[in-house]
């Protein structure tokens, strides 16, 4: 039976798009596979890592009638790689084995049973649906996801709190040193709704989500969340944990501010970093009225400084910081001007974007 027949290049989007989240290793060999349901000719394609679950439906030729299997993932990936992007391939079913051909070519890859494949059981109830346009909440995650944590022992800075309410969709990600918080509005009004997506969905969310029109639909449970977009249906568990109270970090009233151009400030940084300590990655900001140095040096006894000038007429300044943490954030926003308030060399920095209170990033100073 010919399961299914389209160009290289229709095959390999398809399965590029849920191949995401398959591990290399994992302990149950059948997650390396993708789970291929044909019915007529709509072939639906399924992924899990038992905690994230990606479908998507593609319209292929091929013969009439339903078959179901599961084939390495990877392995179809990289075949299909080799072969010329408007060559027509063909996937057959043979036994326990699946053929695919394309052009004089010919491999024939092993498969593993349908009913051996570990679906997600979704969760029986979830909230209400909202939708969000793509492209607005791929720049939202863009705007937070840097400031994610990495591996923490707490287990709930390892994600992205989504805060629905009312007309408003806010999402906060920190790793205890810095907090990056970006909000959106809504078509719809919602009831509150609070949860942590887990890294690797963020992840994979940045890969999939598009900057064309179109958009996506999410839903929340108590221990999942669902969105579906582009012929696309993913699933994920939700990290479980309180998230740390976000509107308690974000300083207020810090009396000293500047105005400043994005761009020139971050190539300072980027050039300063360059002689900050490996493991330190320090560099002082000396803040005076009309203008704003910066400096960094390192264990060889090396220093570097850069003068901006300035618009500003505060107090007199000097605050150290992880430089990562400030060019991640510049790095990350695409507006020309950046806002800076700061209180005193021991207090957090606020960056904000001018007349703009939908962004805002909270960087802990260090001593240096």
């Amino acid at each position: 039976m010919i399961v299914l027949k389209a160009t290289q290049e229709k095959l390999l989007s398809v399965l590029q798009s849920v191949a995401g989240i398959v591990e290399k290793r994992h302990t149950l060999p059948i997650l390396a596979n993708v789970l291929v349901r044909k019915t007529g000719g709509n072939v639906q394609f399924t992924t899990s890592d038992l905690e994230i679950q990606i479908r998507t439906t593609a319209d292929l030729d091929g013969d009439a009638g339903s078959y179901t299997t599961t084939v390495g993932a990877r392995k179809l990936i990289d075949i299909l790689r080799t072969m010329p992007s408007d060559q027509t391939v063909s996937i057959e079913s043979n036994q326990n084995k699946l053929i695919l051909k394309g052009g004089k070519s010919k491999f024939t890859l092993q498969t593993l049973p349908a009913e051996d494949f570990p679906l997600v059981q979704e969760a029986p109830s979830f909230g209400p649906k909202f939708n969000v346009p793509q492209k607005a909440l791929k720049d939202l995650l863009n705007q937070v996801s840097f400031a994610m944590a990495v591996h923490d022992i707490r287990y709930y800075l390892n994600g992205i709190l989504f805060v629905a309410e009312g007309k408003q969709l806010s999402l906060v990600a920190t790793d205890g040193h810095r907090l990056a918080f970006a909000s959106a509005l809504l078509d719809v009004e919602v009831p509150r709704q609070e949860v942590i997506l887990p890294r690797k969905t963020v992840l994979e969310l940045q890969r999939l989500l598009s900057d064309a029109e179109g958009a996506i639909e999410m839903q929340f449970a108590n221990n999942q969340a669902k969105f579906a977009f582009g012929g696309m249906e993913f699933v994920t568990k939700l990290v479980e944990g309180k998230f740390p109270d976000y509107n308690r970090v974000i300083p207020k009233n810090h009396k000293n501010s500047v105005t400043l151009g994005r761009a020139p400030l971050l190539a300072s940084l980027q050039r300063t970093a360059i002689l900050t300590s490996e493991k330190f990655k320090g560099v002082r900001l000396n803040l005076e009225p009309g203008t704003l140095k910066v400096a960094s040096n390192n264990a060889e006894q090396e220093e570097a400084t850069d003068e901006l000038d300035i618009d500003y007429g505060g107090d007199a300044i000097e605050i150290g910081f992880n430089v990562t943490y400030l060019i991640d954030a510049l790095a990350n926003m695409d507006q020309d001007m950046v806002k800076i308030e700061l209180a005193d060399a021991n207090s957090s920095a606020l960056l904000t974007i001018p007349e703009n209170a939908s962004f805002k990033y909270v960087v802990m100073p260090m001593r240096i």
